[in-house]
């Protein structure tokens, strides 16, 4: 331990307060904190868009060594809490982001187009059997990752980023917001056989 657990628990007791105060607005936007015990948080992700409401995630903060670090993020099964490797993720979460468009470009041929922005996935995994991570400041993998040594946490820590309720808005706005609707589909997987004739 970096940081004295009493100060930890203080901090972690602090950011679950604060979400509870907001507990009915937080239920009718989906965000359901099932479990808070220090030093972990698991929340259920609920699409409140749709009907019947599904849930569509759920997601275990650990608060270890808080505010020295910033909290780790895991996407779990809400109702048993066992982080999801990749190949588990459903396809629905795609956890992407959408990049500025660059205005437009100009394609050989074509002569200067519109260019749209990107998708940026935000949810990074490095194999199929790997923990995938939410690649956003405030999020202790992504501090932790090679990738970002020079955006370290504590140039974040006094923004907000990493609070409790920054990181449930951001698996929201992310994972549970682009959800529009339900995507049916129909297969046929046989026929039904009646009595043989005679």
């Amino acid at each position: 331990m970096l940081v004295d657990p009493a100060v930890s628990r203080a901090k972690f007791t602090r950011e679950v307060d604060q979400c509870r105060h907001l507990g009915a607005d937080l239920r009718r936007r989906g965000w359901w904190i099932l479990e808070a015990e220090f030093p972990n948080v698991l929340a259920a992700f609920v699409a409140p868009q749709l009907r019947p409401r599904p849930v569509m995630f759920g997601a275990r903060i650990n608060f270890d060594n808080y505010d020295l670090w910033a909290p780790s993020v895991r996407i779990v099964d809400p109702f048993t809490g066992t982080p999801l490797i990749s190949r588990e993720i459903p396809p629905h979460l795609a956890f992407t982001r959408r990049t500025p468009s660059p205005g437009q470009v100009e394609i050989p041929g074509l002569g200067f187009v519109q260019a749209q922005g990107l998708e940026q996935p935000l949810l990074i995994t490095h194999g199929p059997d790997e923990l995938p991570f939410l690649c956003l400041p405030g999020v202790r993998e992504y501090h932790q990752h090679p990738a970002h040594t020079a955006d370290d946490w504590l140039l974040h820590r006094d923004r907000g980023e990493g609070t409790l309720y920054f990181l449930l808005e951001k698996l929201a706005r992310y994972g549970l917001e682009p959800v529009q609707q339900f995507q049916f589909g129909l297969q046929i997987v046989g026929f039904v056989r009646g009595e043989a004739p005679v």
